[in-house]
């Protein structure tokens, strides 16, 4: 079994990088998923504000690492799983734990890049103001995702074409 965990700040392509693995026939696993499923068991809106209050409420309730225990739980005997949306030091180190074959990635691009793609998305819970942005930007920063990006084995630049950052990230899924 192989575990391949992509991590980055919003806007810097890994919803990219998940529909290419999906695309490759391998399993996915999302955290943020988790996150917005609670969200809606709970009844709330999806929106910026409502998911990650649930996600810091979890955190805070469960301990820093409840969304990464809650994606193992959806995790079988799979070859190759990809987790998509670690966060904080403590998630990989409980993915690190239970997963021998745990890769973790970092997909970076500049925050002018980021606000962009961000703002043309429209995700259910993206918001389309700039200092929205830099808020959810901030929060998932204290939440500890700088030092995730810091802890990877694998850096990818997503500041060039699509074509380009696809083919960097189907390399890394077939070796």
């Amino acid at each position: 079994m192989k575990f391949i965990a992509f991590t980055g700040l919003p806007g810097a392509g890994k919803t990219e990088a998940v529909n290419i693995a999906k695309e490759l026939g391998i399993k996915v696993v999302s955290m943020g998923d988790e996150v917005r499923n609670e969200t809606m068991l709970r009844g709330l809106e999806l929106n910026d504000r409502n998911v990650g209050r649930i996600a810091n409420e979890m955190r805070e309730k469960y301990g820093k690492d409840i969304w990464a225990k809650k994606c193992l739980e959806k995790i079988e005997n799979n070859e190759i799983v990809v987790i998509d949306g670690i966060r904080n030091i403590e998630e990989v180190e409980t993915f690190r734990k239970a997963i021998k074959n745990f890769v973790l990635v970092a997909i970076h691009a500049s925050p002018s890049i980021r606000y962009e793609r961000l703002m043309k998305r429209q995700r259910e819970d993206d918001s389309t103001k700039i200092e929205d942005l830099k808020k959810r930007e901030r929060r998932e920063l204290a939440w500890g995702i700088g030092n995730v990006i810091a802890m990877a084995d694998i850096v990818v630049i997503n500041e060039g074409s699509l074509e380009e950052f696809r083919e960097k990230i189907k390399e890394i899924l077939k070796s």
